[in-house]
C-alpha cells in the first residue's frame, strides 16, 4: 500500500508533463501561440531558426538549449535537492516532445486552439503543482533571480520574464495571435486554480441570531457538521451576541439556510468562500 502511495506523485508528474507537452506541440506551436515561458520561447526559436537558417530547431532541442542554463543557475541558488523533481519533469516533457509524431490534431480554428490549449496546459500545470514540482522554465528562473534582487517579488519577476517572451512572440507572429495567446493564458490560470483547489474549497457561514443554541444544535445533529461559536459585540447597541461559524460544503449550505430560516427569520447570515479547508470532514492531507 505504501509503494502505491509513493508512486502516485510520479504518476501525476507523468500525466502533467504529458498534457503540457501535448498542448505545446499540437496546439500552441501549430497555431503560433506564444503564451510565455520556455515552451513559448521554444516555439519562437523554432520559427526563427527555420526562417533564418533553413533548419528548424525542434521543440525538444529548444527546451534543452533554454532550460540547461536555467537549471544550472537553480542548482547554484536553490540547491540540488529542491529542484530534482523539476529536473525529472523537464526530462519527461522533453522526451515526450521528442517522440511525439508530427501531425495535425485540430482544424484550423485559432479560437478553439486557444481555449483547448489553455485547458490542457492548465490541467497539466495544475497536476505538476500538486506534485510539488514544475517543468522548469521561467518560474524556476524567476525564483533564482529573486536570490539576487530580494526587493523584487518572484511574481513580479515572473511577469517581466513572461512579458518579454510574449512580446517576442508578438514580433514574430503578430498582434492577433498574441491576443489569442493572452486569452489562452487567462483560461490556463483559471484551470490551474480549479485543479489546485479541487476538493479543498468550501463555504464559511457566519450566523448571528438570538436562537444560536437551537441553530447550532440542529447543524451539529442534523448535518453532522462542526460548529464554532465566537463572541461578538454589536457596536451600535453595545449588546453581546454569539456568532456561529460553520465551515461546510455548498450542498450543506442550502440546508443550513433552511435551518436558520426555520428558527430565526430575522437572523443575520453571511457566506464566504473558503479556498482551502483541511481537517476533519474535509481534506486530511496537508501537502
Amino acid at each position: 500500500m505504501k509503494r502505491r502511495t509513493r508512486a502516485v506523485p510520479y504518476v501525476i508528474m507523468v500525466l502533467g508533463a504529458g498534457l503540457t507537452a501535448f498542448a505545446t506541440k499540437y496546439l500552441y506551436d501549430a497555431a503560433g501561440l506564444v503564451t510565455g515561458g520556455v515552451s513559448g520561447l521554444s516555439i519562437v526559436l523554432r520559427h526563427i531558426s527555420g526562417g533564418t537558417f533553413g533548419f528548424e530547431i525542434p521543440l525538444w532541442l529548444g527546451s534543452i538549449i533554454l532550460n540547461v542554463p536555467i537549471f544550472a543557475l537553480a542548482f547554484f541558488t536553490e540547491g540540488v535537492r529542491s529542484v530534482l523533481r523539476s529536473v525529472l519533469v523537464w526530462a519527461i516533457m522533453t522526451a515526450m516532445l521528442f517522440v511525439m509524431p508530427e501531425r495535425e490534431f485540430i482544424p484550423d480554428n485559432i479560437l478553439l486552439t486557444a481555449i483547448f490549449g489553455g485547458v490542457c496546459y492548465g490541467v497539466g500545470t495544475g497536476l505538476l503543482l500538486t506534485a510539488r514540482c514544475t517543468s522548469g522554465g521561467t518560474d524556476l528562473l524567476a525564483s533564482s533571480i529573486h536570490h539576487f534582487v530580494r526587493h523584487v517579488s518572484i511574481g513580479r519577476i515572473l511577469q517581466v520574464l513572461d512579458g518579454i517572451v510574449v512580446l517576442t512572440g508578438t514580433l514574430v507572429f503578430g498582434i492577433e495571435k498574441t491576443l489569442y495567446a493572452i486569452l489562452s493564458v487567462y483560461i490556463m490560470g483559471k484551470v490551474i486554480d480549479y485543479v489546485l483547489n479541487s476538493g479543498r474549497s468550501a463555504k464559511m457561514a457566519l450566523i448571528i441570531s438570538s436562537k444560536s443554541k437551537e441553530i447550532s444544535s440542529e447543524i451539529l445533529k442534523g448535518l453532522d457538521r462542526g460548529v464554532t461559536v465566537l463572541e461578538g459585540t454589536g457596536m451600535y447597541t453595545g449588546s453581546r451576541r454569539p456568532v456561529i461559524m460553520c465551515i461546510c460544503s455548498r450542498k450543506d449550505l442550502v440546508e443550513i439556510k433552511e435551518i436558520v430560516l426555520e428558527h430565526d427569520p430575522r437572523a443575520f447570515f453571511v457566506v464566504n468562500d473558503v479556498n482551502e479547508a483541511i481537517g476533519e470532514g474535509f481534506l486530511q492531507d496537508w501537502e
